[in-house]
């Protein structure tokens, strides 16, 4: 694709291998993989996914950057909410898909100064990769605090706490549908003449036109309306809805409730790519070495959470989220005109600007047995929204 950099000899040589895996699985599976299985395969096949390999993939040498790579105010200002629910459940902290370790360490660091640290904070880590990054981090950066981590490999059976995900349900295999004028169709990839993959639509069935059908009933979507539906991204929320009993789920994201989802405007759906540092639409492009995610239907996670059992416990966008919680104080705390102070200004810029992340990132909060309102959603709350 022109314009974005070229990989090194190796990175190509690990794309080359992803590519010819996936052959063998829309082989496997009859000349046509759904675009859910092409996702999970893209960005979790063991040892040639772009989460499970060795790639770089977070900070300025990575493909993106997230939230707490930017600075630590960003832990700072998430740590007097997180102190908040396990006061009011228990002092047990699990990060679901922690990235490079940055937000534990910080958060641990900021915990500890608020006198909360969690008795426990355990990281759900799939990717041994990752996992070895995070140990690093942790090493380096709070190694007092090692013996309170550890690492899980599946969800709990049970859990009393606060759960922590930050950027994880855009990148939850989905599922591309397109709603024609006869039928809802699954778009999915095929393998064309020359061996390339190419896009091929079936008839959709099973619980995804279920749930392909219902979004056609309350939403005016035109003939040819393509978009995503995140089946695993409702089943992972009922999945934590099974085992919370006591707590919350704190869920950083990008994304819209379903009516601004749907809208007739957004017509091609929300895919996108990010190879170092530039988004793109092509999930084809060098496979197993750039992210592929989705939007997040905020809608469909309260309608799970919901049916589930769990209670909304707040929804807003991640600027007045943060905002609520204190971090411009924190920022603040910084020398005034100190190089440090200007570079933490930046970051918390765009964490909180309207048209940098603070609008488009959402911040929700599912729970159980929590009867108080939440800190970070005392002001600007859009639960009305969904």
């Amino acid at each position: 694709m022109t314009g974005l950099p070229l990989p090194s000899e190796d990175a190509l040589a690990h794309s080359q291998a992803m590519f010819a895996h996936l052959v063998g699985e829309i082989k496997k599976n009859g000349g046509w993989l759904s675009f859910a299985d092409y996702m999970a395969q893209v960005l979790y096949a063991p040892g040639l996914g772009y989460y499970a390999a060795g790639a770089q993939k977070f900070g300025a040498a990575g493909d993106f950057v997230t939230a707490p790579e930017m600075t630590p105010l960003f832990a700072q200002a998430l740590a007097p909410q997180v102190a908040e629910i396990m006061a009011a459940s228990a002092p047990e902290i699990i990060e679901v898909g922690a990235g490079s370790g940055q937000l534990a360490a910080d958060l641990l660091q900021a915990l500890e100064t608020l006198q909360a640290l969690p008795e426990h904070y355990a990281i759900l880590e799939l990717s041994p990769d990752l996992q070895a990054r995070q140990r690093e981090t942790l090493a380096a950066q709070v190694p007092h605090l090692q013996d309170r981590v550890h690492w899980l490999h599946r969800l709990p059976d049970e859990f009393s706490g606060v759960i922590v995900a930050n950027e994880l349900l855009d990148a939850l295999p989905a599922h591309l549908v397109v709603w024609g004028p006869k039928e809802i169709c699954e778009r999915g990839v095929g393998l064309d003449a020359a061996g390339r993959f190419t896009w091929n639509d079936r008839p959709a069935s099973g619980e995804l036109l279920k749930v392909a059908t219902e979004i056609a009933r309350t939403h005016s979507l035109h003939d040819g309306y393509l978009s995503e539906i995140s089946l695993a991204a409702r089943g992972w929320t009922a999945a934590w809805a099974d085992r919370l009993r006591k707590g919350a789920l704190l869920l950083f994201d990008y994304g819209f409730p379903a009516h601004e989802y749907y809208h007739p405007q957004r017509s091609a759906g929300t895919l996108m790519c990010h190879y170092r540092h530039q988004a793109h639409a092509d999930p084809f492009y060098l496979p197993g070495l750039q992210d592929v995610t989705v939007h997040v239907d905020f809608t469909a996670i309260i309608a799970t959470a919901h049916a589930s059992g769990l209670d909304l416990l707040g929804y807003t966008s991640q600027g007045q989220f943060l905002l609520n919680c204190g971090i411009l104080q924190a920022l603040e705390q910084l020398p005034a005109a100190s190089p440090a102070y200007f570079r933490a200004a930046g970051a918390v810029g765009k964490l909180t600007m309207p048209h940098e992340m603070g609008e488009l990132f959402k911040v929700m909060a599912l729970g159980r047995g929590i009867d108080q309102h939440l800190l970070g959603f005392t002001r600007g709350d859009q639960s009305h929204r969904l």
